[in-house]
């Protein structure tokens, strides 16, 4: 069993459970994907499977990538060349890698959907970050800011002091301060699936994920928590 699936956020909503309880989810437009690799030990050094994600026309993307994907050489087919790995056959815009319980399962061309994930399962989300821009301590490291009386007029919102003169005589690396937020990679762990429409490529998932509308996520199953163990 392959163990994530590539997709994108949809948005935010929520469904009620049979006691009526008001349940805050993601909504995640999930796979199809497509198997287009699978990488072995004897010829790369470790096992996954690569899948790819949303097929798009040849313009969109590079001419090495089509060659990954498709056969390029008007004419020839896979059974011409035996020596020539197979391939996917569909252009395919987004590709990554995941581990596999065992690869031999996999075949290239083979499609992976949403049903993968059951109900009552955890996965962890991975995703880009919503980016904020420029921003001051207060809102990116949440620093309290400085007095707002005794005479002081402009350093309600300042970080204060950054290092001492004399020693360390320097401001030491790492050092909380302005700048770019958001835009980073970031991972949610252990999300419950509360739901999954087959017909419509959707997985609902408790709670909020990274990044904006239609930013693309990775869905693996969660690395620390089970279904058997919240249960327990």
């Amino acid at each position: 069993m392959i163990q994530g699936l590539l997709g994108r956020k949809v948005g935010m909503t929520q469904v009620f459970n049979a006691v009526g309880e008001a349940i805050p989810v993601t909504v995640i437009r999930t796979g199809p994907c497509v198997v287009t690799q699978i990488r072995t030990i004897e010829r790369d050094g470790y096992e996954s499977v690569q899948l790819g994600f949303e097929e798009v026309p040849a313009r969109k993307i590079t001419r090495p990538q089509q060659g990954h994907l498709i056969d390029l050489i008007k004419g020839q087919s896979l059974d011409q060349d035996a020596e020539r790995p197979p391939k996917a056959g569909m252009l395919l815009r987004h590709l990554r890698e995941f581990r596999a319980d065992n690869i031999t399962d996999h075949q290239v061309g083979d499609v992976v959907t949403v049903e993968l994930f059951q109900p009552g399962q955890f996965i962890d989300v991975s995703g880009i970050s919503k980016g904020r821009g420029f921003a001051g301590v207060v809102k990116r490291h949440h620093f309290r800011g400085g007095p707002r009386t005794h005479g002081q007029s402009d350093r309600l919102r300042a970080p204060g002091s950054i290092g001492g003169g004399t020693a360390p005589g320097r401001v030491w690396k790492g050092t909380r301060m302005a700048g770019r937020m958001g835009g980073k990679r970031k991972t949610i762990q252990s999300l419950e699936v509360v739901e999954t429409i087959p017909e419509r490529h959707l997985l609902l998932v408790r709670g909020a994920v990274p990044g904006p509308a239609e930013g693309l996520l990775e869905i693996r199953f969660a690395a620390k928590i089970t279904r058997t163990t919240a249960q327990q």
